[in-house]
């Protein structure tokens, strides 16, 4: 009996400095995209996961799902805020029902160029980090899509071509835009764009030369013009509980990496813009700059949004437009 009670704490001594030696169990995110995994979006997104996983020996694992297979483009957001998944991406201007300063990069023709665009996100990143915080959620890195051309199943000569032609919508904005051009908006997601325009359910949009490039959209579109509208961007967030549990060290990690997909995703829109819009030609579609009239349409009405815009924004809104244009 003596000798028992003399082993037991033995053993369990032995027991614990076995568990200790062993390695923490590996975390696990799983990070749904809306997009195909050939879009430039996602192969960053698949990089930076790629690069988290080996710079931490597998302490933290991230598998990224794309083509909205684990959850669709417009839930997961709310996936990610009730660490259903701990990260995610997000088109930015579609959370407008959020907080109206997520609109801020879809406002037409209040940034047009990549130059613009930057400027625009470092007048507005401390705001859009603050309201992401009060959602609990963290900010990991934000990339632009290339600027937005006009898709149209028929010619467009002035914002008056667009009276009756369905209009794909993905957010608040593209949805007004479409009222004030006399079209009608009808919410579609990226993942069913093939599908809404070979039925007709869409038959006009914009968007950047890389939607239509990723989705073969020359099959059902014949026009697509470079008006330059806006440049979205899509960011990717984490759960800011699932992001505290991390250790020091890892969450360091994460956030290089997040610093390197950012300039890496950037440098990468910049360099298909170009590329997109000859993909289209050469597969059949009509590539064009805006007539005259229409660009000088698509100005007035982006007059109006920005005004519309700020009523709704606020003073938050106004301070970043301000930053904006004094960094001009």
């Amino acid at each position: 009996m003596t000798l028992l009670r003399a082993t037991v704490p033995a053993i369990a001594g032995l027991l614990g400095l076995a568990a200790a030696a062993l390695p923490a169990a590996a975390e696990v995110w799983d990070m749904p995209l809306a997009y195909s995994a050939t879009n430039y979006h996602s192969e960053n997104a698949a990089a930076f996961a790629a690069a988290v996983t080996e710079r931490t020996d597998g302490a933290l694992e991230i598998r990224t799902h794309p083509s909205g297979s684990l959850f669709p483009g417009d839930e997961i957001f709310g996936a990610v805020r009730r660490n259903l998944a701990p990260i995610g991406e997000r088109l930015m201007s579609a959370l407008g029902n959020e907080d109206a300063l997520f609109e801020i990069d879809a406002l037409p023709f209040l940034a047009t160029s990549f130059e613009e665009s930057r400027r625009l996100w470092e007048a507005s990143r401390p705001a859009i980090e603050e309201i992401l915080a009060e959602k609990d959620l963290v900010l990991l890195y934000v990339v632009p899509w290339p600027p937005q051309g006009l898709y149209a199943s028929v010619p467009v000569e002035s914002v008056a071509d667009m009276e009756g032609l369905t209009f794909r919508a993905y957010n608040a904005a593209t949805s007004r835009l479409a009222e004030l051009m006399g079209a009608v908006p009808t919410q579609i997601e990226a993942a069913e764009l093939s599908q809404a325009f070979a039925t007709g359910v869409a038959e006009s949009m914009i968007s950047s030369g890389s939607t239509g490039y990723d989705r073969a959209l020359w099959e059902f579109v014949d026009y697509w013009y470079d008006v330059q509208a806006w440049l979205p961007k899509n960011m990717v967030i984490a759960n800011a509980e699932a992001f505290a549990a991390l250790d020091d060290d890892t969450r360091a990690i994460l956030m290089e990496e997040a610093a390197a997909a950012e300039a890496r995703g950037w440098a990468r829109a910049a360099e298909l813009a170009g590329w997109y819009a000859e993909q289209l030609a050469a597969n059949g579609m009509t590539v064009a700059p805006p007539s005259d009239a229409l660009a000088g349409d698509f100005a007035e009405l982006g007059d109006v949004m920005v005004t519309e815009w700020l009523e709704r924004a606020g003073e938050r809104g106004q301070a970043v437009v301000d930053a904006f244009r004094a960094a001009e």
